[in-house]
Parts: C-alpha cells; structure tokens; sequence
C-alpha cells in the first residue's frame, strides 16, 4: 500500500511481493506506485511543506520523540519483521532497531551544533546564520537496513523542516509499512511523510518529479545513475551513499584470537551484505600472517549459519535472493579461473533458499584484478612484502568507504591513516563499526562528499547569513561622491 496525504491508498501499477528469504514465503504482498501515485505524493510533500517548515523546531523534535517511543515499545516487534524480510539474525536486526532508536539524540545534536542559529557582532551590526529546509526531500532506502538506513535520512530531514517521499527497497516493503504507521501514530500532519511503494520504475518515476533533494542509500551503480540524471539540476540537493571494495590491512599483531573475531565481523557480519564490509584482507608479511590466516579459515568454517529462528542462533543467514548466491559462486569461479587460489570454498547451501558458506579466496597472484564490490560473504586476501605496499594496495581501487587497519602499534596507523583514501578509517575495530556521533559516506564511487550519520543536518537545511541592525542609522562618514539632502 502507498501513504499519500495521510491515506493508505491500495492501487498502483501491479502487485509485487516481498519473500522471506529463509524460508521461500511471501510475508507481504501489495501494488507498486505508478507515476500517478508518485505525482500525488510529491504534491501532497509540497502542499504540506510550508506549514512544517513554520513550526518551531521544538514542535517538530516532539513529533519526532513521539516515534522514537514507538518504536523503543515496540522494539522487538520490529527485529522480528526485519529478521523476517531480510534473513537477517536476530542479534543483528535487534541491533538495526536499536540504531534507529539512537538516531535522535545524535540528528538533534547535530542539528543544533551543525545547523543552528549562530550571530556575533560585526564591525556594522550583527552577523547571524540561519537555516531552512530545502522542501520536498526523496528518500530511497536499500534492503540491508532497511529500518536505519532509511530512517538516518529521514528524522533529520523531519527535524530540519523539510517534507519527504520515501521509496524504500522492493525487497523490504514490510519493514517500511510498519515504520511508516508508527510515523502516522505519533501524529506527523498530513502529507508530511508519504510512501511509495515499488520496484525500479517507481524510484525512476520519483527522481523525474520536481523534488528539492533525493537522499540514497544503495549500490555504486544505481548511484552513479542518479547523478548523472541529476547533472546541470544545482537547485537539487543529491546525497549518495553507496558502496565499496573495502580493505582490511592486518600488520604485526601479537593476539591472534583478537584479529580473528575482528576480521569475522568484519568480513561475515549481516552475510557480508553491508556497504562497510571487508571485501579484501591485505597481509603483510609478518612473522605470524601464515598462523593468522591459518586460524581464520578454521574459525570461518566453524560459522553457524540459518535462519533467525534456530537454536542456537546462527551468526549469518541467507543472502536476500538465490539471484546474489548465483553472482557470488560465479565471481568465486571467475577469480578461480584467472590464477586465485581458494582457501575456503564458499557454497550454495540449499537448491532454493539463499543459503551461503563463507569463502576466503587468495588473489595475489591474480593480475589486473576486478575493482568490483563483492555483495555478500566473500573475502578476498592479498599478501604483500609491507606496509607500504600494503597502503598502495589499499588506496588500489575507485571506492572509499571504509577501512581498517589492525597492528599492536599505534604509530603505524597515526603514520598511514592519513594516507588511506577513506570516508571511515579504524584501528584495531572491524570496519562495520561505525559511530552515529560522526559522519557517514565516503569519496570515489563510495559517495559524493556529502557523508550521512552525524553530518546528514549539512544537506538537509541550507544556511542563510544576514547582517541585522536594530534600526536604520546614517554612518558617520558618508561615502565619497554621495550627497543627502
């Protein structure tokens, strides 16, 4: 169903469904919006723009507050639904929720801090800095949170006083209906937030609207689509945050164990279906990488992987769709073919249910190898002679997301983070770890410079500078060639 002007609207296009992916069965079914639909919702954002943006800021945060309730009552609800759409562990999508729980407190410290009044006096007057919403923002939200990620553009974009359109993934409908009825309980006004539902043609139709932002989060290539449709518009606000061909550089650890569970998580966490996840682990030569490498393919092997309701539970589930487990296997077997050596053999686990096993596969001697953003539990190794060319081997892609560097001294990552072509840089900490009290995004083909996460209130409002004086006053000195009679 579409939220459009406070109605939920059963009518579209088609209809299309959304499938459990641990265990083949439909969990939500309903139509996709067609260009009329989308046209309503767009006019019903704009009609309602003027009246949000007039409310004060407190009126605003408390509506916002309100949700956050909601779902903080409800929580365990929405881990449930996001296990179910996604195939998501449980463990996982409780920490998705609660993510979404944590976005206020820091989107209204940022807005305060980042988009705040701000004046001090000037040689003339006072210099004050304000801002405004921009008006009507598109939101597009990807499957792999699709409670979070969605929700990290939309609070803040609410809280600046802008009204939205939200596109969410065909492949997590569910999630983005609940969330949107917790929106419509805690009272935002009619028009304020709308929904539309649907597969490729529905986004295409939103960016073709007259929109005052479209705010992304998805693939490199969709991405890249959209700001070239969005070339030669500068009255549009475009945020991308999209992929990455992450790095991992490991350099000089004493404990291994340690190193290990980092790297798990950083390479297997949600499936390997996270933008942030180690895509390639770039060993130097150190006295321990053999027993290091050694260990995380035992440990690798050893991951428990079903569906969120089995017990014990699992550390990864499904991937979203047979479509990814079929890509992954092929990349595996194309890098096979050009000279890698498999150390851990990812496998189809199930002829119909995207089950997948970790794979770890050695590509040093791999020659001109792909720069391409392996969706899911496939970690790639390359072993190098040292750091240095560990760093080149890093920065030796078109992404920059995320990073990380793992070593017990300090001074090698003061010396070589700075070097790192990277929106998130960690040490000693998996590269999905991020904090909301920061910026989100990254540069290359990872994002267009306008990171989310604490800095998502730069491009949801826009500054207005003023010099103010209490009343007119003639200065002292007239300027030359200048008479008042």
């Amino acid at each position: 169903m579409q939220y459009i002007n406070g109605l939920w609207i059963a009518s579209g296009s088609h209809r299309f469904t959304s499938i459990n992916p641990a265990t083949g069965v439909a969990v939500w079914e309903g139509h996709a919006a067609g260009e009329k639909e989308v046209a309503e919702a767009v006019s019903a954002a704009k009609a309602a723009f003027p009246a949000w943006a007039a409310k004060s800021y407190a009126e605003r945060y408390t509506l916002v507050d309100k949700f956050k309730s909601l779902i903080e009552g409800r929580k365990d609800e929405l881990a449930v639904l996001i296990a179910q759409e996604t195939g998501k562990t449980l463990w996982d999508s409780k920490s998705e929720v609660a993510a979404v729980i944590a976005k206020l407190t820091y989107a209204s410290e940022a807005h305060e801090e980042r988009t705040g009044v701000k004046a001090k006096q000037a040689q003339v007057g006072r210099a004050v800095v304000r801002h405004r919403p921009h008006g009507v923002m598109a939101v597009y939200g990807p499957y792999n949170f699709p409670a979070h990620l969605p929700n990290g553009h939309i609070q803040p974009a609410l809280l600046a006083g802008n009204t939205i359109v939200y596109k969410p993934s065909e492949l997590t409908p569910m999630v983005a209906e609940w969330c949107v009825k917790r929106w419509e309980e805690a009272g935002l006004p009619k028009g304020v937030l709308n929904l539309v539902q649907g597969e490729k043609d529905t986004g295409v139709a939103l960016a073709k609207q007259n929109i005052n932002g479209l705010l992304f989060t998805g693939s490199s290539a969709t991405g890249k689509k959209l700001h070239e449709q969005f070339a030669g518009k500068p009255e549009v606000v475009v945020a991308l945050e999209m992929g990455g061909n992450n790095p991992l550089l490991i350099h000089e650890v004493s404990n291994l164990k340690a190193a290990v569970h980092e790297t798990l998580l950083s390479a297997y966490t949600g499936t390997g279906q996270r933008c942030t996840c180690a895509r390639r682990l770039i060993l130097s030569d150190w006295k321990q990488s053999a027993e290091f490498l050694e260990l995380l393919v035992k440990s690798a092997q050893q991951l428990k992987i079903g569906a969120y309701t089995d017990t014990p539970e699992p550390f990864m589930g499904p991937l979203i769709s047979m479509r990814e487990v079929d890509r992954l296997i092929a990349a595996q077997e194309t890098l096979e073919k050009s000279g890698a050596k498999v150390l851990l053999r990812m496998k189809k686990l199930h002829e119909t249910l995207p089950f997948i096993s970790p794979g770890i596969i050695d590509v040093s001697s791999v020659k001109n190898r792909s720069d391409e953003e392996y969706f899911g539990p496939l970690l790639q190794v390359i072993r190098v002679k040292d750091l240095d060319s560990a760093i080149n081997e890093a920065n030796n892609t078109q992404y920059g997301l995320s990073a990380s560097i793992f070593s017990d001294d300090m001074s090698i990552f003061e010396r070589y983070a700075p070097l790192i072509r990277a929106g998130l840089v960690n040490f000693n900490r998996q590269t999905t770890g991020a904090s909301g009290a920061g910026p989100f995004g990254g540069i290359g083909m990872s994002g267009n410079h306008r990171p989310a996460g604490y800095y998502s209130a730069d491009y949801c409002a826009y500054p207005v500078a003023s010099v103010e004086l209490d009343k007119l006053a003639l200065p002292n000195t007239l300027p030359p060639g200048m008479t008042l009679s």
